[in-house]
């Protein structure tokens, strides 16, 4: 079962037609001009009962984008780099925790050693 964030929708809200060039820009994070003008070039270039027929399947096949689908920006540009790069990701998720964890051990040394100063700042609170 995938996660709904790392699937394909119509995204219909920016889209022009039927949302399939908006859907693939927010899928991969490319901004939706860029995807349409290479749609149209495709189609110009050799492409033209294929691209069209991909574009109806597409349409036909995909589903909509829910309306709750990313909470904000920050949300939204984190799904499309899973989406390009899982393993990128995973890596960097990771190095976060890592370092949460090196600094929640720095900040547990701290607190667990004898420390007089703070011993006595702790007992002066009682």
């Amino acid at each position: 079962m995938s996660s709904k964030h790392t699937k394909f929708y119509l995204d219909r809200m920016n889209g022009k037609i039927k949302g399939v060039c908006a859907g693939i820009a927010d899928y991969t994070g490319v901004d939706v001009l860029w995807v349409r003008l290479g749609a149209i070039m495709l189609t110009l270039m050799g492409g033209f009962p294929w691209t069209i027929i991909a574009y109806i399947v597409a349409a036909m096949t995909a589903e909509k984008k829910p309306l709750d689908m990313y909470s904000d920006e920050q949300d939204q540009k984190f799904w499309q780099g899973v989406r390009q790069s899982p393993a990128r990701t995973t890596r960097g998720i990771k190095s976060r925790f890592r370092a949460i964890d090196r600094r929640l051990a720095d900040l547990e040394t701290y607190y667990v050693s004898s420390n007089k100063q703070l011993s006595d700042e702790i007992d002066s609170l009682r």
